[in-house]
């Protein structure tokens, strides 16, 4: 068991070493692949040894071997982040269709984090994968099958609940950005339909509260610390890739609490 979750979390840090290059790249339209990782600093094409996840960062304290400029932090949080999450998903599923397409799912909402974050966009290019990639993992999600809409099951069923979702999450965060422009970009409403279409009905609900309430509690904490102003846009990505990802792991468990908290039971 110890063994395996450790090349678990190695398989997961090495996507994570992964995200980062794309993270660097993708939004200044750069290859991903060309040319070879180098030092923003001096430029030095990088040895395999520079690149081994979470260690080599460890090893070197931080620092670029050849000239000794750091190396942001962001590096070594994402590989370890990314592993441990892969590790988590490992044990919540076992290895097989499901855990895969939650390790799909954990390294896209955790790309789109970073951009955000860092860049303040939601690449439209990121969405479409996101979109195409959804046709393909979505049915592979734990439970997918066992979505129905209005009492329609089956295939149909879950189709049409993952569509309706899709749909009501869109036009739920686009009356958002409607009435209050500055608060909320429309990437962000265009990422809300897509966790819509992956998640559907109840999971959409459980994955967008908690990315609003994470996204509210953040913004309060901003204000009290004077950090932010009622005007400022704070990046709203991260939250939500932090609700959809709690959702795949605690989601059920959410839904079924509350269920039976106020005795209801979804359609």
């Amino acid at each position: 068991m110890v063994l395996l979750s450790g090349l678990v979390f190695v398989l997961g840090a090495s996507v994570g070493s992964f995200l980062n290059v794309v993270a660097d790249r993708l939004p200044k339209g750069e290859s991903l692949v060309r040319p070879r990782s180098r030092c923003p600093a001096c430029g030095t094409t990088l040895a395999p040894a520079d690149m081994i996840p979470v260690l080599s960062y460890l090893l070197l304290r931080g620092r670029c071997r050849y000239c000794g400029a750091s190396i942001p932090l962001r590096v070594l949080l994402v590989e370890a982040a990314t592993g441990l999450l892969f590790v988590f998903f490992w044990l919540r599923y076992d290895l097989g269709p499901a855990s895969l397409a939650h390790f799909l799912l954990a390294g896209f909402f955790l790309l789109l984090a970073i951009i955000d974050l860092e860049h303040g966009i939601i690449p439209n290019r990121l969405l479409v994968v996101g979109l195409v990639g959804a046709v393909i993992v979505t049915p592979l999600l734990t439970g997918w099958i066992d979505r129905s809409f209005l009492g329609v099951h089956g295939v149909p069923g879950a189709v049409l609940n993952s569509v309706s979702a899709a749909v009501g999450a869109f036009l739920f965060f686009f009356a958002i950005v409607f009435a209050y422009p500055e608060g909320m970009g429309w990437g962000d409403v265009k990422l809300a339909g897509l966790v819509g279409l992956l998640f559907g009905f109840p999971g959409v609900l459980v994955a967008l509260w908690l990315g609003m309430l994470a996204g509210g509690a953040w913004g309060i904490m901003l204000l009290a610390l004077r950090r932010k102003g009622r005007k400022d846009a704070i990046p709203f990505a991260p939250f939500i890739a932090f609700g959809a990802i709690a959702s795949l792991l605690f989601g059920r468990e959410m839904t079924i609490w509350y269920e039976r908290l106020w005795g209801v039971t979804w359609p």
